[in-house]
């Protein structure tokens, strides 16, 4: 560094989430083209890219400098802090500063920046040692620190207030303190200079120059200065903008800093003197592992062969009886237990083991539900006896080497299912056991995607955003991500045409293009927990999660991938839905039955007959992971009566096999209909149980350890080596292979055949123990569907109930299996849904388990009422049930039950019970709301009156003098309980027009299958969106019957002809060809012509029929009669030849006579001129033929 003429110091990157476009590997390459061997990284408040930068900093060769520009606190004016500069020397000093920055969010953040107080400087550290101050160097801020502002005030007093500042600075940092100047263009910098320098000169304080870099090249201001509007919710014509920074801040080479500061060579010099002095060297790559506490005198090694073996004997009881007494079932366990024992202590990993198993038993000790595995650990025999998967991974050959492999060093990772609602006790468990400061959550970085930031560079141009909205959806989304801005530009003629016609585009994505991927904002990990092995300071700081406060929303700074490369071990507390669903059905079940006392530990053997019928049927609504069309699809056709089977299919039901064919052969020959081929005897074991098919990584593995002696470790590196399909190192182990082979007295040929299927299958092929696992959830579901339907479906309405998609489903999914949902009362409804009796208390005796055939609808369920609104009617009719409707309005708190709670349950039908009329005094509820609700507040307000319902005044006195309300009909009454509910519950819109439409050629949703011509298919627009594909935008709408949902694909050609008849709620016919859809395994439905119910009644209907009863013999029609008719079928809207042909009869004492009426006259079947007809005095009844 000798050569060297200046070291950039002050440089913010991406990870200053607001004000920075520089990418790291940018920034270092651009350093290394103008040969500077340091670059500095001072973020703004945090270190989020301490271990980014210093890990690809040191690959390119470039020496790394860690620091932070960093708030500190004003005494004076705590609104406005200021800046310094804190650089890293030594370990000590990183420790130091992750203390400091980690202080200052968790205990004095505000408004998004966390600021020091500068006396944590001057204290004693108790820990090192010395001071808070020590190995941190400190530069002074320029104009933004607090010397620099001060000076810019100019105040008489300035001279002595700087002195006294800057002799705190320098005995608080000593000779590492060094004051900062720039020439980057900020008001005030010149004067700012000249009286610092006297200071430096009059104090003997060394000067140091940087230079603020926030973008790399000068054209990038603008796109800068859009990427601090998109942080701060600004535009870009606002000028407070651009006067926070300036077009000057982009990377300067060392000659144009030396040519800027030429009058002050020494400020240039002390730059590499700063980069000289700071020589942290950080460990990295070396595991750290959180000390596990032994309550004994053994080793944790010792701990871990006690506990496992213990938990084997335990676990074995349970399922072979006398296991210790069957020596070859005992042995087989012993070996394997002993075999994965030793890799373990081998590898160092008793500690990680044993930690994972404390917490999970912690957890089931304390009514926490927890998964039965995930991911590759439920290969572990260990983890199976230590309590830490729940499947024994003998059975099913889930092998141990594919989680941990002795012969490739990784960390194990244990994948853990909480119950989504519980979680975050096993969490505060474990904080609470390894200590605080021993514990966080992992950050995690969102980024401005390719759509994202065409949305928010819009939005700063001050553009319309459904405007923003269309052109972001021209990207193209492919394999479920959307192209980069650059891909798309190229490959999208559609951006290119409006780029050229349309003002604006163009600048709007070539201003987008240079913030797309840049770090947007921060959030936490799903999953993550960090345990360190003492502080966690120690290795990186700590952060409060925005809008999460308390221990809770503490993480790391560093995210997963760096907190790996650092050595801290990460562990996955996920939360799982269906295991709250599991636990609370038990639960149901316990309540309805208590004699039963239901624990999912019964499910052992998987056995069950009735379990299997219902997966062959696909009655999977709700079973986890095969509740979708597709998967149902494959359920009937595989007709599942094994555990091995439901394990196949989760494997099996993704894109890969899909497409490859691989299901279809598993499912022929599961049902004997193709002929089953091991390839040779020796893999008859390993492949029979998925007849032949090579579906799981496991079987490859073991292919491989059977036909050409690799160890399964080496197999592991085999499958690995397939998956990422490297070219040399497949060829190496080809030959590997069939070396093996050979010397195992296997041809050629069969070796030769069997790598190439290996290498085939290997791109296909799943992780077995994942989905055994995974299996059980999906096996412990259908069980509990099968035998408790009511309770199942109650609880899993209750755990999704804040989806009201899902909640729909899923009642119609009960009543499809003959559970009656019985709708919310506001005297027997619980937050949540309920499993009901049918039978009456006088027989409750007999009650069996099928006697339990009702859910109660929760309240928690509709749309704006809210959990402190239900617990408040709860709490409220404990002490005695609501009598009507004002008893109801004048008992509940009404800060917490508001107008629009009241609303939602009246129109959902939970006050039904209030009133005499039952649903049909809906709208009269409704409409009284308002003044019900003042009568109260008035008599609340008088002190004198006690209580609304006294002798004077009651419910009925209150109503009575209110008006009339006509009762809604069935279409206002539906879509009133869609508001509440979000979806139709009492009936269905298409139970409107549904006999109708059966009188029609078309065909009912649950009946569409793939034909090769199109057909019409009929229901209620209940969805609509738009979707970009790679062939071109595509309009989707979901049509729904009461019976099944269907979504089509409607194109633009079609959309832009049909587009008037697509509405929400409305009923719609459409022709369409429906075709299978690869991708998903089902079917894809597209169409081609749409029509509304006025089409479909003039394309399908025959005539109008119109009965006219004459009281009198008289073979003529009136002249009121005449002039009505004349009236309806020849006015503006029905002169054309669209309407219906007329048939009418004149009905004369029991004698019908048709009479002709005009040719031109027609009728145009709308639901208005119907009901003209039947209101019609003149006209008796009207009916549509379809014969």
């Amino acid at each position: 560094m000798n050569e060297v003429g200046f070291v950039h110091l002050r440089l913010h990157s991406e990870y200053s989430i607001s004000d920075s476009i520089i990418k790291i590997p940018h920034v270092l390459n651009r350093a290394l083209s103008d040969n500077q061997p340091a670059l500095g990284l001072t973020d703004l408040g945090n270190t989020f890219a301490f271990l980014k930068f210093y890990r690809t900093a040191r690959e390119k060769g470039v020496k790394p400098i860690l620091g932070v520009d960093i708030w500190v606190k004003s005494d004076s004016n705590h609104d406005s802090p200021s800046r310094i500069l804190l650089f890293c020397r030594t370990d000590n000093g990183y420790k130091r500063l992750c203390r400091l920055i980690s202080k200052a969010w968790l205990n004095n953040s505000l408004k998004d920046r966390a600021e020091i107080n500068f006396s944590w400087f001057n204290e004693d550290d108790a820990i090192l040692g010395g001071k808070m101050s020590d190995d941190l160097i400190c530069l002074s801020g320029g104009v933004f620190g607090e010397i620099g502002k001060t000076i810019l005030k100019k105040t008489s007093s300035m001279n002595k207030e700087v002195s006294l500042l800057i002799q705190k600075y320098k005995k608080t940092f000593n000779n590492n303190f060094y004051l900062e100047v720039q020439r980057a263009g900020f008001f005030g910098e010149e004067y700012y200079i000249e009286s610092i320098l006297q200071f430096a000169n009059s104090l003997e304080l060394p000067v140091v120059a940087t230079h603020p870099i926030q973008f790399l090249d000068k054209k990038d201001f603008t796109a800068h200065s859009a990427r601090v509007c998109i942080a701060n919710g600004e535009v870009l014509s606002n000028l407070g903008t651009q006067q926070r920074f300036t077009p000057k801040q982009h990377f300067l080479s060392q000659k144009e800093m030396i040519d800027l500061f030429s009058d002050l060579p020494g400020a240039i010099t002390n730059s590499v003197e700063i980069a000289k002095k700071c020589n942290l060297e950080l460990e990295i790559g070396v595991t750290k592992l959180p000390k596990f506490l032994v309550n004994s005198r053994l080793t944790l090694e010792e701990h871990l062969i006690k506990e496992a073996n213990n938990g084997l004997k335990n676990r074995l009881k349970a399922s072979i009886e006398n296991a210790e007494n069957d020596d070859d079932q005992f042995g087989k366990y012993k070996n394997r237990l002993n075999h994965e024992c030793k890799i373990i202590i081998d590898m160092g990993y008793s500690s990680y083991f044993l930690i994972v198993a404390d917490f999970i038993n912690w957890a089931k000790s304390n009514d926490v539900p927890v998964g039965p595995g995930r991911g590759s650990g439920a290969g572990s025999l260990v983890a199976y006896c230590l309590g830490i998967t729940d499947i024994d991974p003998l059975p099913y050959t889930l092998l141990f080497e594919r989680f941990l492999n002795p012969e490739r060093v990784s960390m194990p990772d244990f994948d853990i299912d909480f119950c989504q609602e519980k979680r975050q006790l096993v969490i505060d468990y474990v904080r609470e056991k390894y200590g605080r400061e021993s514990v966080s959550q992992i950050v995690t970085f969102g980024t401005m995607a390719s759509r994202a930031v065409i949305r928010d560079v819009g939005r700063v141009l001050e553009m319309p955003y459904f405007f923003c909205d269309q052109l972001s959806k021209l990207v193209p989304v492919v394999q479920n991500k959307p192209l980069s801005l650059k891909d798309a530009r190229k490959k999208e003629p559609e951006i290119l045409k409006r780029e050229i016609e349309e003002e604006g585009v163009r600048e709007l994505f070539e201003l987008a293009q240079p913030l797309e991927d840049l770090v947007r904002n921060v959030g936490m990990h799903a999953g993550g927990v960090l345990i360190a092995p003492g502080r966690l300071t120690d290795f990186c700081p700590l952060y409060q999660a925005p809008g999460i406060s308390g221990y809770e929303g503490v993480i790391s700074m560093f995210d997963k991938d760096d907190i790996e490369l650092r050595g801290l071990v990460k562990f996955d507390f996920l939360g799982l839905r269906n295991l709250t669903s599991l636990a609370m059905a038990v639960s149901e079940v316990n309540r309805l039955f208590p004699t039963r006392k239901l624990s999912l530990k019964e499910f052992k053997m998987f056995d069950d007959t009735a379990t299997y019928d219902l997966l062959k049927t696909a009655n999977t609504i709700a079973i986890f992971q095969v509740e979708s069309a597709g998967m149902r699809r494959y359920l009937k056709k595989l007709e599942p009566d094994c555990f091995e089977d439901i394990i196949a299919m989760l494997a099996l039901y993704r894109p890969g096999p899909l497409n490859s064919g691989m299901v279809d052969d598993f499912i022929l020959r599961k049902l004997g209909q193709q002929r089953i081929e091991y390839f040779h005897p020796d893999l008859k074991e390993c492949l029979s149980p998925t007849y032949g098919v090579i579906v799981y990584q496991e079987q490859v593995m073991q292919i491989a350890q059977i036909i050409a002696g690799y160890s399964l470790g080496s197999a592991d590196l085999l499958r690995r080596a397939m998956g990422k399909k490297k070219i040399d190192e497949m060829a190496e182990q080809r030959k590997v292979f069939l070396k093996g082979a050979k010397k195992r007295g296997y041809t050629a040929t069969l070796a030769t055949k069997l790598f190439d299927l290996m290498e085939k299958f290997a791109e296909y092929g799943f992780n077995k123990s994942h989905t055994a696992a995974y299996a059980v959830v999906t096996y412990q579901t259908a069980w509990l569907k099968c035998h408790y339907p009511a309770p199942f479906l109650a609880a899993t309405l209750t755990s999704e109930m804040g989806d009201t998609d899902r909640v729909s489903l899923l009642v119609t999914d009960a009543r499809q299996n003959g559970i009656k949902v019985l709708p919310p009362d506001i005297n027997i409804s619980s937050y949540g849904f309920t499993a009901v009796r049918e039978v009456c208390e006088a027989t409750k005796k007999n009650q069996t388990e099928s006697d339990v055939n009702f859910i109660r609808y929760g309240l928690g369920a509709l749309k704006g009422v809210g959990e402190a609104a239900v617990n408040n009617i709860i709490s409220v009719r404990k002490s005695a049930p609501f009598k009507d409707f004002c008893d109801f309005c004048q008992r509940v708190d009404r800060k917490s039950v508001n107008k629009r709670a009241f609303e939602s349950l009246i129109k959902s039908g939970a006050l039904d019970i209030l009133n005499n009329k039952g649903e049909d005094g809906r709208s009269e509820l409704l409409e009284r709301l308002p003044k019900v609700l003042e009568v109260v507040e008035q008599i609340e307000l008088n002190s004198a009156q006690d209580s609304l319902f006294d002798e004077d005044i009651s419910a009925e006195v209150i109503f009575n003098n209110l008006a009339r309300v006509e009762i809604w009909h069935l279409r206002e009454k539906l879509l009133a309980e869609k508001e509440s509910l979000g979806f139709f519950f009492s009936g269905h819109l298409f139970d409107l027009v549904g006999e109708e439409a059966k009188k029609t050629s078309s065909v009912s949703l649950k009946n569409i299958s793939v034909k090769p011509e199109p057909y019409w298919i009929r229901g209620i627009i209940s969805a609509k969106r738009k979707q970009i594909t790679r062939r071109g935008s595509v309009n989707i709408i979901e049509i729904d019957d009461g019976e099944a949902k269907v979504e089509i694909n409607i194109f633009n050609e079609v959309f832009e002809k049909f587009n008037d008849k697509l509405k929400i709620d409305e009923f719609v016919t459409i022709f369409s060809k429906v075709e299978n859809d690869d991708y998903s395994g089902g079917y894809r439905v597209i169409a081609e012509k749409i029509m509304d119910l006025v089409d479909m009644r003039i394309k399908f209907g025959n005539k109008v029929i119109i009965s006219i009863k004459q009281e009198i013999s008289e073979l003529r029609l009136s002249d009121d009669q005449f002039n009505e008719l004349k009236e309806l079928f020849c006015s503006s809207e029905q002169d054309n030849e669209s309407g219906l042909s007329i048939l009418l009869k004149l009905e004369v004492e029991n004698i019908s006579y048709n009479l002709i009426l005009p040719k031109e006259w027609k009728f145009y079947p709308t639901d208005f001129n119907l009901e003209q007809v039947k209101q019609s005095q003149n006209l008796h009844s009207i009916e549509l033929s379809y014969s």
